[in-house]
């Protein structure tokens, strides 16, 4: 696979960034205070806000606001602030075992992002040469893995809780667009046993109420099978059970770290592929400027660059219902 080429008229050249943290919001209840990185371009205004939601995989800082660095800095080089909490499941904390939501906290993680919009203003001031450069009508959420799940949720996905066997609603109407990387699939029978039992949460996840704008990124040879018996197919879920308006990438050959998207030279990433995280990168940057910008047409160009042809990364499908 070569590196994927495009011409100038497709993404400006990139822009030096600035990434600060940890910038720290004390919120209380909270175990310990939301600490965030904010990754933007040194110039320009009006600057649409990603928040990005880390998975959970076994290198220890990936799981924080230190990872997935290859997609925080490729889009706000090219004009997107992006903001990453340490989630309270993170490794690089050391709460107690018995703590209140362990060991997921699958629901404080998307409360997490609702108080991060909550406190735009202070985050601001925080960051030198930040103060006045937010576009809060242009927000995004994005997640890979369990970061993905926390991204349906702010996205209409409910549940059960399966502590108290209430319907949870954690959407949130300022977040207009989304991206799953490698997202859960659905629950029931589509989970191993050991998932059902042990992570009740995810039994009952409902896509049928997702219905803000998303791309559902999906590896073709991602079998995910501690989680799942539906194979690579699951990961699919979010799009093939939500409504539209939906996108879905499956990415040929692409395993759950899809090339290498939670940071650089990633020991952990089965399917270590630079330019297979080169077109990620692309590909969900022109999602994001297409969905926050209508009428630009980045995502038009950068499909049929990228999913066509002898060379295609992938296979793209939509529906708009």
């Amino acid at each position: 696979m070569s590196e994927p080429a495009f011409s100038a008229d497709v993404f400006s050249p990139r822009t030096a960034v600035l990434s600060v943290s940890p910038v720290t919001l004390p919120i209380p209840g909270r175990p310990v205070d939301l600490q965030l990185r904010i990754t933007a371009p040194v110039t320009g205004d009006d600057l649409p806000v990603v928040l990005l939601s880390h998975g959970q995989g076994y290198s220890h800082h990936l799981s924080s606001l230190d990872g997935y660095a290859p997609l925080a800095h490729f889009w706000a080089a090219h004009g997107f602030a992006v903001i990453q909490p340490t989630h309270l499941s993170s490794s690089t904390l050391t709460l107690a075992p018995d703590t209140p939501g362990a060991p997921l906290y699958w629901r404080s993680r998307a409360e997490d992002m609702r108080h991060i919009l909550d406190r735009l203003d202070a985050i601001e001031a925080a960051v030198p040469q930040l103060p006045g450069r937010l576009d809060r009508d242009r927000v995004a959420v994005a997640g890979h893995s369990m970061g993905g799940h926390t991204a349906s949720l702010l996205l209409g996905a409910r549940l059960t809780d399966p502590d108290d066997g209430t319907e949870v609603n954690l959407a949130d109407p300022r977040i207009k667009a989304g991206i799953l990387l490698a997202a859960p699939g659905r629950g029931g029978d589509a989970l191993t046993e050991a998932v059902a039992q042990n992570l009740g949460f995810l039994r009952t996840t409902d896509f049928s109420t997702m219905t803000t704008p998303a791309l559902v990124v999906a590896g073709d040879k991602d079998d995910s099978a501690h989680l799942t018996v539906n194979g690579p197919d699951w990961h699919a879920d979010p799009y093939l059970l939500a409504p539209g308006p939906k996108t879905l990438l499956t990415l040929f050959d692409a395993e759950h770290g899809l090339g290498g998207v939670s940071g650089y030279d990633v020991a952990e990433t089965t399917d270590d592929n630079p330019a297979r995280v080169s077109a990620v990168q692309h590909l969900t940057l022109a999602y994001l400027r297409t969905s926050l910008h209508p009428g630009d047409t980045a995502w038009q160009t950068a499909r049929d660059a990228l999913t066509t042809g002898p060379h295609a990364v992938g296979r793209v499908e939509a529906k708009q219902r």
